[in-house]
């Protein structure tokens, strides 16, 4: 995205050079039920973003503090420990900026017996480019729609070209993968397919309609959609008072019947109260 050389050294709007940086390596049970089934994904959560939120609910990986720098042949193991440990799938957490090394090491471990789905979780604010190398590496897409308009996502993520990225990269992503396939039908583990993201914030249930109204429109039942209530006000918030607080139940069930009443079959919604830094994981740099 930001036309740096990384590989002199140089660090790019991520934050991160060429080497590879991880925070943690770990057994992680709070994605979609399709994605986390019983047995927990495998999450590898890398350093660094080029989508610098305000709101941000991993800022100590997203600046790069957290983390240690690894081989790509160690990562290569990080995927096989995983699949050792039962994990159903192998979950890149920001990993935009480590892609050429990444599927390096995807084909190490598949070479060594790597089985599981490798799954790409991302901002989608990336360079459609980089999606295009990984067809044939990413089984399962899990991209976030942040926001439909450009006023939010210069105000809150210093990006107002986030919505025009967005949607090239989902649509990327979707040419890919088709529609999703299951182990063994819709309440099962996903073996292939794109569950886009949208996390409400607070105030900004009209962004949120728009977000889904165009991606029914766009792909109606050959993604799912994911909505989330897990908006949680960290201290980086405090220069934005609107975001300083949860949203509420009301908001988000005005956001849930909009998308009944537009058609949205395949879907994902949270219940029970997820707003809490208690489901925000330790980077303490486990398993890596």
């Amino acid at each position: 995205m930001c036309a740096v050389d990384r590989k002199s050294g140089e660090r790019g709007i991520c934050g991160q050079t060429t080497e590879i940086k991880v925070a943690r390596a770990a057994l992680h049970f709070w994605e979609e039920p399709c994605i986390s089934g019983e047995m927990g994904s495998g999450a590898v959560f890398f350093s660094g973003c080029a989508l610098h939120c305000v709101f941000c609910q991993n800022e100590n990986i997203a600046n790069g503090t957290a983390g240690k720098v690894i081989s790509t042949e160690r990562l290569g193991e990080i995927f096989l420990e995983l699949q050792e440990k039962c994990a159903n799938n192998i979950n890149l957490v920001t990993p935009g900026q480590f892609v050429p090394q990444i599927i390096k090491a995807v084909e190490l471990a598949r070479n060594q017996n790597l089985k599981i789905p490798i799954v790409y979780n991302t901002s989608s604010y990336e360079n459609v480019d980089t999606i295009r190398s990984l067809e044939g590496i990413v089984d399962i897409y899990l991209p976030d729609f942040k926001y439909f308009d450009t006023a939010l996502s210069a105000k809150y993520s210093h990006a107002p070209d986030y919505p025009a990225v967005a949607k090239a990269v989902i649509a990327e992503m979707v040419r890919q993968t088709g529609a999703a396939v299951f182990e063994n039908g819709e309440d099962s583990l996903m073996k292939r397919g794109t569950i886009v993201r949208h996390l409400i914030l607070p105030g900004c249930t009209k962004d949120s309609k728009a977000v889904l109204k165009y991606l029914h429109e766009t792909y109606e039942n050959q993604i799912y959609i994911s909505i989330m209530h897990q908006f949680t006000p960290l201290s980086n918030v405090k220069k934005y008072p609107e975001l300083n607080r949860k949203i509420t139940d009301r908001e988000y069930d005005e956001v849930i019947d909009f998308a009944i009443d537009i058609g949205i079959e395949n879907g994902f919604i949270q219940e029970g109260e997820t707003a809490e830094e208690s489901f925000i994981p330790e980077f303490d740099n486990e398993g890596v």
